[in-house]
């Protein structure tokens, strides 16, 4: 029998508003739910590298990643038991359909995972000018790589920060849209604000670090404003690539390696290298004209429609397409 439109939308766009903005609750409460993971602000003191307390306490660090572990467990456990109620698990393969739901599974062609550094050719040819990259003069194995990456900073900037953060806002978040029957163009739309409102927070820390401040409070609205904007553009990058690919190694390689770069800084870069301003502006350019060249054939999945990117009431068909046995895990 086919599949009726009670099936295909499991629950209402309301409900899917609720949910998504209760993942986005779970995982920022968690860092103050949980009392070890709280910042403490203190002035600073000239014995300790790092503050006792700070966000950068490792302390406090392996608390917060502790607590957002737990808060994704939940968020995948309610995606799981949505997908549960709307789907026949006796005679289905449950562990298929949630894997291929949450995005565990390697995109179709590793060009993809390339979209991110196309557009970054400008900050990439900066750093080739300055002699870093690895392999070059001025790159240092230890300095550039293992004091970056294999210290607890870095594990939750480069690793567990962005994996946690990728399989709630976009895996939960999207799947529990497009269970409420939201197209692609209204999922870019919804999951990338709630993203964005999950770095807000990091305004009360900006505003009370150096004192509650009018000039503090200031810096921090001014801050949270670009920091939301940034991250919900970006959040827009990702849940596109997430919804085309319908792989979770899209976005989480973009959000590691934009977390690597940081901020393009072309002035600054120009500054840098005068005698190479017209080349850095070409990169730049040229990163921007491939990037937008590309991202449609690169991020296509060849031989099947992407689950996500169907339009809402082909996203029951495409789930059960992807459950047969014949499919595997």
């Amino acid at each position: 029998m086919p599949p009726t439109d009670a099936a295909v939308v499991p629950i209402s766009m309301l409900w899917a508003h609720i949910l998504a903005l209760g993942f986005f609750c779970s995982y920022v409460g968690s860092l103050y739910v949980a009392k070890n993971a709280r910042v403490r602000f203190s002035a600073p003191d000239a014995r300790y590298r790092v503050r006792p307390g700070s966000r950068d306490d490792p302390n406090v660090i392996r608390a917060r990643l502790t607590a957002v572990t737990i808060a994704c467990i939940f968020t995948c456990g309610v995606v799981c038991t949505l997908v549960a109620q709307s789907t026949d698990f006796k005679t289905n393969h449950p562990l298929a359909i949630m894997l291929r739901i949450l995005g565990i599974s390697w995109p179709d062609s590793i060009l993809s995972c390339l979209q991110t550094p196309l557009l970054f050719l400008g900050p990439l040819y900066a750093s080739y000018l300055a002699s870093v990259l690895p392999g070059q003069a001025n790159y240092s194995l230890e300095r550039d790589f293992f004091d970056v990456f294999c210290t607890w900073i870095g594990f939750r900037n480069y690793v567990w920060g962005p994996f946690t953060e990728e399989i709630v806002f976009r895996a939960c978040v999207l799947s529990v849209y497009a269970m409420g029957g939201a197209g692609r163009g209204k999922m870019i739309m919804f999951a990338p604000l709630v993203f964005g409102l999950a770095h807000v927070h990091h305004a009360w820390e900006a505003y009370n670090q150096p004192g509650r401040t009018k000039a503090a409070f200031q810096r921090a609205s001014i801050s949270a404003l670009f920091q939301t904007a940034y991250t919900t553009l970006f959040g827009a990058y990702t849940s596109f690539l997430f919804l085309r690919t319908s792989s979770l190694v899209p976005p989480l390689t973009a959000h590691i390696f934009c977390n690597i770069m940081g901020i393009p800084q072309m002035g600054g870069e120009m500054r840098r290298f005068p005698a190479h301003k017209k080349s850095i502006i070409a990169a730049y350019v040229l990163g921007i004209v491939l990037f937008s060249g590309t991202l449609m054939p690169w991020t296509a999945t060849p031989g099947k429609e992407s689950l996500y990117w169907r339009a809402p009431a082909e996203f029951r068909r495409s789930m059960e397409a992807y459950d047969r046995p014949s499919a595997g895990v």
